[in-house]
């Protein structure tokens, strides 16, 4: 199954999302802030990162901004009790596949993950690759350039 990391400062809130994720089979590491959470992903290149946005010493936006200097990063999941639509707005330009709102259910987080592995499977080029690839092509969507079809 895939990894996961998941960064997460509240201990009840990283429990709670940690144990959903490991009873629906993925392998997941934990950081408990960004510094960490950087440092668990290059010593680990998980498959999938789920990033809390508000926390001390280095929260998620950081850890979205050094995730864009990276060589293919995996897919990203951004979690918030921040309800401003600009935060959400800068996340997506960051990269992120899914922006999810505390509280939200299980199930709902659990969906977002699967999405994001099936659309960027482990070991096949993750979001920011496409959109340079994109680019490359003269600002085609990378996916829509796969199947010929335009948004």
């Amino acid at each position: 199954m895939a990894s996961v990391l998941l960064i997460e400062d509240d201990r009840e809130i990283a429990a709670t999302l940690g144990g959903a994720l490991r009873t629906a089979g993925y392998e997941l590491r934990h950081a408990p802030n960004g510094i960490k959470g950087q440092e668990l992903y290059l010593e680990q290149r998980p498959d999938l990162i789920v990033t809390d946005m508000m926390m001390p010493g280095r929260g998620g936006f950081p850890v979205l901004e050094f995730l864009a200097t990276q060589d293919d990063p995996p897919p990203a999941i951004m979690v918030t009790a921040n309800e401003g639509g600009r935060h959400k707005a800068y996340a997506e330009m960051l990269g992120v596949v899914d922006y999810l709102r505390k509280p939200f259910a299980m199930d709902v987080l659990l969906e977002a993950a699967e999405k994001a592995l099936d659309k960027y499977p482990p070991g096949t080029p993750g979001p920011r690759a496409r959109v340079a690839a994109a680019e490359a092509a003269g600002g085609q969507n990378a996916d829509d350039s796969a199947t010929g079809e335009d948004e």
